[in-house]
């Protein structure tokens, strides 16, 4: 199965690559009017799209770790642990043209479980917007493996939130409001 190429977001202001298998959660129930939200047919694994109001007060590295924590927050997580935090490359963005900073960060959040974080952060100060993109991977499992009558797509991987981050393309500016 070949992964969905522009996947229309938000009435179609954005669009994306998703991963095989994306299930849009939308349609499952109800959703965040700012947030875009992706499920895994067989895995726990979610992805999220989320346009945030800009947190001006805080910048770089500590602006994706704003973040992670805020999710944390949100979560209600036990404990929260930032594992890594790197700069995105505008160039390799579909974003480049109004995206000023990016960032990358992994991290693990106690909930129920320990889960683990993938989150990048793309900034547009020009709208005031914090774009935050979530690859939410629970620890597997331990059911037995699926049998060939359920053929189901792979787990998701880096490589796939990578695609999802890289190919987000900004259609509709009027999504930001009146500028």
């Amino acid at each position: 199965m070949e992964p969905t190429r522009d996947y229309p977001l938000f009435g179609g202001a954005f669009s994306a690559t998703l991963p095989p298998g994306a299930i849009d959660v939308s349609d499952l129930r109800p959703v965040p009017d700012n947030q875009e939200v992706f499920c895994h047919r067989v895995t726990d694994q979610s992805l999220i799209v989320e346009l945030l109001e800009l947190q001006a007060q805080v910048r770089g590295e500590a602006a994706a770790r704003y973040h992670f924590e805020d999710v944390g927050g949100v979560q209600e997580a036990r404990a929260v642990q930032v594992e890594a935090v790197q700069p995105l490359l505008l160039e390799n963005l579909a974003l480049r043209g109004c995206c000023q900073e990016a960032w990358v960060l992994s991290g693990k959040q106690q909930v129920a479980k320990v889960v683990t974080l993938h989150q990048a952060l793309l900034r547009l100060p020009q709208y005031q917007t914090d774009l935050l993109l979530t690859f939410n991977q629970p620890p597997p499992d331990n059911r037995s493996s699926l049998g060939p009558e359920n053929l189901s797509p792979p787990p998701w991987s880096l490589g796939d939130f990578e695609q999802l981050v890289t190919s987000l393309t900004l259609h509709d500016p009027n999504i930001f409001g009146p500028q």
